[in-house]
């Protein structure tokens, strides 16, 4: 079997509050106001070689977060108000990890960045979406991916105490970009002038007190004798804002699959996904299926929780995502196969398309979510919509997420379309559009003509309304099938990345599109250069009492 892991053991995806190393999360009496308190364990890193220094982190601990933000959401729907702050004395969060940074591979620099910008934008969602308000109570100093946290919440009060700071050092000392999310969010979100945002990027040391108010860096100062009470006072402002979210608390059990060993690679089995690696061949097959039978109201659907088909179905899909880009980058293809019953599929969506908040309303939220890690992850999709595949509503979707469709026409092998209100906008994509007006942006005609077509049709109507790419029958379907997989598989993968994030959000350009294109370019542009990893690169020489030296040519 190839190796898997490369430079590192593999990402571990799932946890639990009683496993944290580095968070603490804590829930006010009045059940109004939780804390997430940044206190990162310097040993607790995800493998050896570095110390998390100063409230530094590595993917250990934003998968930490991802998961307390969940919990937030479907565990404690009586919060409106979050406030993190940082457990260090004088010190909120220094930011990603040099040494983590600098002894890691290309691909997962890349991959670890483009898991902490979605966990951000998971608290901005969380604010948009469920009314939960983020207070970012800087204690101290927040640099590079520290202030972006804080960035990505509703406000952000600092500590004035002569000393701390906020900042984006990584231009100045390590010649890469503040994740490319930091950019985008100090210009499209605070909106802070050119000029301002140009001299904040190259001040290592950043900008604090007065100044850093004056220039909207910070929404406020509070002097360290009333940071306690006044971090307290603004918390309380903000849940007077927050929507109030109704649904009884559920508990999120754990997403573990069963692995397999299989020829050339191993199988995960979750309950309704799975996904087979083929490591000679560097093609995985995803397959999600929707059970016979499922709740029919939204009271079943409340009892059910975190057993709920949908919502397990798509927390698994999220993780076998997650693990394919960290854990597998040597597979390039993933061809997706949704199977299952239509009639489940018709009534999830209806509960889903009827509920804007409570527990079906998170839910609806989570899909959301989940569909988006697909849009944005660097591997190929191709949809193989073949004999017993279902593609309906929800279902519809992960196909219109897939970089091509193959849809096979024989009226032998059913294969099933249909559309449901999940196919009219319920799950926008980061460009604000649905991936039906995606799809058709230059035809906006035929988002009306397929949202029209029913609740059910076969391969050969779907092709009609151009939701296939190709449409083989019967006799060129195992040919036409393999030829695409292996020209795919041969093309350069760098190439691919950045076709793929050019090709899979026309339209409208949003702060969303901005991160995740510029992580794709730029950033991944820029973490290859010799000025930053190069022998004596700047990111390289951080640290040491080297020098960075660079290639003064511009590009």
């Amino acid at each position: 079997m190839a190796a898997t892991t490369y430079d590192r053991p593999p990402v571990r995806l799932q946890t639990h509050p009683t496993h944290y190393k580095h968070w603490k999360l804590s829930v006010s009496p009045d059940g109004e106001i939780a804390t997430l308190t940044m206190a990162v364990d310097p040993q607790g890193g995800e493998r050896d070689g570095y110390e998390l220094k100063l409230n530094s982190y590595d993917i250990g601990v934003d998968v930490e977060l991802n998961d307390a933000v969940q919990r937030i959401r479907f565990e404690h729907p009586q919060v409106k108000a979050v406030v993190l702050t940082g457990g260090l004395d004088r010190v909120f969060c220094a930011g990603a990890n040099i040494v983590m940074l600098r002894s890691s591979s290309h691909a997962f620099k890349v991959n670890f960045c483009k898991y902490t910008n979605e966990t951000r934008l998971g608290l901005e969602d969380a604010s948009r979406r469920s009314g939960i308000k983020f207070l970012a109570a800087l204690n101290g100093t927040a640099s590079g991916g520290g202030y972006e946290l804080a960035l990505a919440c509703d406000e952000i009060l600092l500590v004035d105490d002569r000393n701390s700071a906020v900042s984006f050092p990584e231009v100045p000392l390590l010649g890469v970009l503040p994740g490319t999310g930091g950019l985008t969010r100090i210009t499209d979100k605070r909106m802070i002038r050119r000029d301002r945002c140009d001299v904040f990027s190259t001040i290592a040391e950043g900008i604090k007190g007065k100044r850093a108010v004056e220039w909207n860096l910070v929404d406020g100062l509070l002097p360290l004798s009333k940071w306690k009470e006044g971090v307290a006072e603004r918390a309380k402002a903000l849940a007077a804002k927050a929507t109030t979210r109704k649904h009884e608390p559920v508990q999120l059990e754990a997403i573990e699959p069963e692995c397999t060993p299989i020829a050339h690679g191993e199988k995960y089995t979750y309950t309704y996904v799975s996904v087979e690696l083929d490591h000679a061949t560097r093609v995985a097959k995803l397959t999600v299926t929707a059970p016979a039978t499922c709740a029919q109201t939204r009271a079943e659907a409340v009892a059910q929780g975190t057993a709920w088909w949908i919502m397990r179905a798509m927390r698994e899909l999220d993780d076998a995502v997650c693990r394919l880009r960290f854990n597998h980058l040597d597979i390039a293809l993933v061809l997706v196969r949704c199977t299952g019953s239509a009639a489940t599929l018709h009534t999830t969506d209806a509960l889903l398309a009827g509920e804007d908040h409570g527990f079906v309303g998170e839910v609806q939220h989570l899909v959301r979510r989940v569909l988006k890690r697909v849009d944005l992850s660097a591997k190929s999709f191709y949809a193989v919509a073949d004999g017993g595949t279902v593609w309906v509503g929800s279902f519809l979707e992960i196909l219109l997420a897939c970089d091509r469709s193959f849809v096979l026409v024989d009226d032998d092998a059913a294969v099933q379309f249909g559309i449901t209100a999940a196919n009219s906008g319920l799950y926008p994509m980061s460009n604000e559009l649905s991936r039906l007006a995606t799809r058709f942006l230059g035809t906006p005609d035929k988002v009306g003509q397929v949202l029209a077509a029913g609740t059910s049709f076969d391969a050969a109507t779907a092709d009609e309304l151009g939701l296939a790419t190709y449409a083989p029958d019967a006799i060129d379907w195992d040919d036409e099938l393999r030829l695409a997989i292996e020209e795919r598989c041969a093309f350069s993968p760098d190439a691919l990345t950045g076709m793929e994030a050019n090709l899979r959000f026309p339209g409208p350009e949003t702060m969303e599109t901005k991160i995740f294109g510029r992580l794709s370019a730029w950033q991944n542009w820029i973490f290859q250069r010799p000025n930053a990893v190069g022998a004596r690169g700047a990111l390289q020489c951080y640290g040491t009492p080297n020098r960075p030296e660079f290639d003064h040519l511009r590009t």
